[in-house]
């Protein structure tokens, strides 16, 4: 009896020991995971990255551009334009719970039309216009600055015929989203037959997959389709991989690395609505086809209100220093708050 007794409080020793070890190094890692301290900015740790925001360009922005720059030139007349819905009919949803597709197609139409130049007006969220226009209507609503609360200034007026309605709309959807259409690649794993010999293994793999569009043109007086375009784009993936494992000098090394990259996808689904688009406008315009922006007598492509960002309407006579091209700098606003600040004293 006294040898277990014994033994159970050597056992229990060992497991206090245990406990009291664990204990110490739990309380050394809460050290190290406990929230850093404040910065000057205000923020526990500075964000990485520090890219700049850059256009967002495919390789058809160009040539909507200068489609908008031959029509200016040669004084032709966009007409006005709207996009509708441009859903996402796919319906293939990713194991985090997210759509595969882009819910933004239309909002990438418009900024399509705006590179070719086009007239827009406004259908696809009219929830601020329609509220002015129930405000006015309310006569709620000035136009000129309200100095004293108690004595408003004249209401805004509610005119007939002072909403610009359409010629042309431009609805439609992404139809296809087909998953591993081709793949391809090869695995390999050498190595020595000893249990502690060298041992490698190399991966490579390459898969293709695409995504559809189909998008029509509607005559919005007449309800008329007059246009009617489908494309697709295959976008493809690879990834490569190698490692080495080795028993040397009774210690493992196990090193293994790689890399993978995958064409982005709502980048593939913006280019073929730029493509798209570019149908569309070149037959409203008019234009022969891609000839118009070949001829080297005629460069389009330094425009001062069209650009790869889409389109401007200038405010000011400024357009030398704050035009379409100027937006397309990605370092035009970088480093502002570094540059030093001129300080007025206040005597001239």
């Amino acid at each position: 009896m006294a040898s277990n007794s014994k033994t159970h409080t050597g056992g229990f020793k060992r497991i206090a020991t245990l406990l009291a070890g664990t204990a110490m190094i739990a309380v050394t890692l809460s050290g190290c995971v406990s929230a850093p301290g404040v910065n000057s900015a205000g923020n526990y740790k500075t964000p990485i990255g520090r890219a700049p925001v850059t256009s967002n360009a495919t390789a058809y922005s160009d040539a909507l551009v200068c489609l908008g720059e031959y029509a200016r030139a040669r004084r032709l007349a966009s007409p006005r334009l709207a996009v509708g819905r441009i859903s996402d009919y796919t319906g293939k949803v990713s194991l985090e719970g997210g759509r595969e597709i882009t819910q933004g197609a239309s909002l990438m139409a418009m900024t399509a039309l705006a590179k070719a130049g086009a007239r827009q007006v406004e259908r696809f969220d009219t929830s601020v216009g329609e509220l002015e226009l129930k405000y006015s209507n309310n006569k709620l609503i000035t136009d000129d600055q309200v100095a004293n609360p108690t004595k408003p200034a004249d209401y805004r007026k509610i005119m007939a015929g002072q909403v610009a309605g359409s010629d042309f709309f431009i609805v439609g959807g992404i139809t296809e989203l087909n998953y591993n259409i081709r793949s391809g690649g090869f695995d390999a794993l050498a190595g020595e037959t000893a249990s502690t010999g060298i041992k490698g293994m190399a991966y490579n793999r390459t898969y293709v997959m695409n995504v559809a569009l189909d998008l029509r043109l509607v005559d919005t007086r007449t309800l008329e389709v007059v246009d009617v375009i489908s494309y697709q784009k295959q976008v493809v993936g690879r990834e490569v991989k190698a490692g080495v494992f080795d028993i040397w000098n009774g210690n493992i090394f196990d090193l293994s690395g790689g890399a993978g990259a995958l064409e982005p996808m709502q980048l593939a689904v913006r280019a073929m609505i730029e493509r798209s688009t570019l149908e569309f406008m070149a037959n409203l315009y008019g234009a022969a086809g891609p000839q118009v922006c070949l001829d080297p007598q005629n460069d389009f492509l330094y425009s001062d209100s069209l650009g790869a960002t889409g389109g401007l309407t200038p405010a000011y006579d400024n357009l030398e220093t704050n035009n379409a091209g100027t937006r397309a700098d990605p370092y035009r606003w970088e480093n502002i708050a570094d540059k030093p600040v001129r300080k007025h004293s206040g005597k001239h």
